[in-house]
């Protein structure tokens, strides 16, 4: 076990966000890596899983002002979107935008994995809205740099969710926003939660804030020391600095050979059920399809860069909202003018900001303590802009894949959205 004494809690919490959304045994994890992420999807998201449903769909690239180029994805309103005017008469208007981002160590597929009845990009549609999917940098259809190769140039992979937050989101949203000449409603899940919380606290209005019109987060992550699970202890005990010179790996590629080897060790120890890690790492999830968790396991996990998932495991251990710690207060004094890193202070959320939450009683990541820490820092949040739902029964997946979820959280979300209109 000296992989383990070596790396601690680091490769515990790797593997964690590896099966953020699966229940894959480590032994049927490849362990090499595969010619090209794509394959079987060169059509991109729209040719693989919108088109045969019988829907429009558009793919676009989108720049960052680092250099990545990301895919995004967009789905016209299945139905015209119309008012009643006050002589009586529908009239037409346009569609509203919604953006949907995803969470960690997965991709847009994630929106798109249930039938169209069940999938909440389909029923956005349906309702009228003008849907884009975005797709961070590093998955499969984001692969791409201006400058560098993401299978032979390590730079490709140096960066972490602040990256995410200052220059992803920003790229897509302004995108989008050029497209349409509209403020556009947000939707995200997990990390992407963490995304928008971070982002809308950072004063950066004219890059992200001003262009939203509200938000819905489902499972919000912001702060993470309560997660009820042996991993996640683990991890927040870890010093977790050290992967970046011992572990030597800038890509974190779930399905290659040396997480499989983290993953392997890691099943090993007592009392870890790697054949039932869903519901040990995400909490007892009530309602999911084991058809479409099998369709799951055929395109996913995604890769990420090994330095974001350091920086996760450091928000576990330290208990505060930060940028990423160099672990040098040096470096750190010389990228923040501080020895430590500066804080994402989530009461500068502007507090007209509509923002829809939905948590679960059983979700083992976004806990329910951890949740009362984020509404501790809305409390000041104007009373009628901000809207809570708390599902007793549901765990992280139900809120993406829940068969139950477009009644219990999308009709909701529906609601929510067409009352900032």
């Amino acid at each position: 076990m000296a992989l383990l004494s070596n790396f601690g809690g680091v490769a515990v919490f790797a593997s964690m966000m590896i099966t953020l959304l699966v229940h894959l045994p480590y032994q049927v994890i490849s362990t090499s890596r595969t010619a090209s992420t794509v394959e079987g999807f060169l059509g991109g998201l729209c040719a693989s899983s919108v088109h045969i449903h019988g829907y429009k769909c558009q793919e676009f690239q989108v720049s960052t002002d680092d250099g990545y180029i990301l895919s995004v994805q967009r789905i016209p309103p299945h139905r015209s979107s119309s008012v009643v005017g006050s002589d009586g008469p529908k009239t037409s208007r346009p569609s509203p935008p919604v953006l949907l981002q995803h969470g960690l160590l997965v991709d847009g597929m994630t929106w798109l994995l249930n039938s169209p009845g069940q999938s909440l990009a389909f029923i956005l549609a349906d309702s009228g809205f003008d849907v884009w999917i975005s797709n961070i940098r590093g998955t499969r259809f984001s692969r791409r740099h201006v400058t560098l190769n993401a299978n032979i140039n390590p730079e490709f992979w140096d960066w972490t969710w602040d990256d995410l937050i200052m220059n992803d989101l920003p790229a897509v949203i302004n995108f989008i926003f050029k497209q349409t000449g509209q403020k556009l409603h947000y939707v995200g899940h997990s990390l992407g939660t963490l995304m928008a919380l971070a982002s809308f606290s950072s004063g950066n209005e004219k890059q992200v804030v001003d262009k939203v019109k509200s938000a819905a987060l489902l499972s919000p992550i912001a702060y993470l020391s309560h997660m009820t699970t042996a991993f996640g202890v683990v991890a927040a005990r870890s010093f977790v600095g050290e992967i970046t010179t011992m572990f030597g790996l800038a890509e974190f590629n779930p399905k290659g050979e040396p997480v499989a080897i983290f993953i392997k060790a890691i099943c090993a120890q007592p009392g870890v059920d790697c054949y039932d890690l869903l519901t040990e790492l995400t909490g007892k999830n009530c309602c999911l399809n084991s058809t479409v968790v099998d369709l799951f396991l055929n395109t996913e996990p995604q890769p990420t860069s090994t330095k974001n998932l350091v920086h996760l495991a450091q928000t576990v251990r330290d208990g505060r909202l930060a940028k990423y710690d160099y672990g040098n207060a040096n470096f750190n004094l010389e990228h923040y003018g501080n020895v430590k890193p500066p804080a994402y202070d989530l009461t500068r959320i502007p507090r007209d900001l509509p923002i829809f939450l939905s948590y679960g009683g059983r979700d083992a990541l976004s806990d329910v303590k951890d949740m009362e820490a984020l509404l501790d820092d809305l409390k000041n949040h104007d009373i009628d802009k901000l809207h809570v739902q708390y599902i007793k029964d549901y765990a992280h997946v139900d809120f993406i894949m829940g068969l139950t979820a477009n009644d219990l959280v999308y009709n909701q979300i529906i609601k929510f959205f067409n009352n900032q209109q």
